[in-house]
């Protein structure tokens, strides 16, 4: 089973969500800032990660840049799903290497679902 490591701190938003995730087959891990998600990702070692920007104490983006550094982190691919639409914020989050960037207004749980898949599907091809 893939593992997903939340990184929300948006209450309803994770519960819906994880929900989603979880009927899909997928197992979810979750944090509701960003150094517990950190954290977990050292832990739980998920398959893939979907992180908020705009977290209480550190934000999306310091997490972002600190996955990068870590040699047994920077594997694992990165989602942003934030309120942030501004195409900075979408550029950054790109440089500082998520592998895409979904804007929380335009989505629903199920297109999310579709771009984890997306996402996952070539590291699956690898690995066998």
């Amino acid at each position: 089973m893939e593992k997903i490591l939340l990184i929300e701190d948006d209450k309803f938003l994770r519960e819906l969500i994880i929900q989603k995730l979880g009927k899909e087959g997928y197992e979810v891990v979750e944090a509701a800032e960003g150094e517990t998600g950190l954290a977990k990702m050292k832990e739980e070692k998920p398959n893939l990660v979907l992180l908020d920007l705009i977290l209480p104490g550190i934000d999306g983006f310091e997490v972002l840049s600190r996955i990068k550094k870590d040699p047994s982190l920077v594997q694992i691919p990165v989602i942003i799903l934030s309120n942030l639409g501004q195409r900075d914020d979408m550029e950054k989050g790109i440089a500082l290497g998520a592998r895409d960037y979904l804007i929380k207004a335009h989505f629903t749980p199920g297109e999310i679902v579709e771009k984890i898949r997306a996402t996952l599907q070539p590291q699956k091809a690898q690995s066998q």
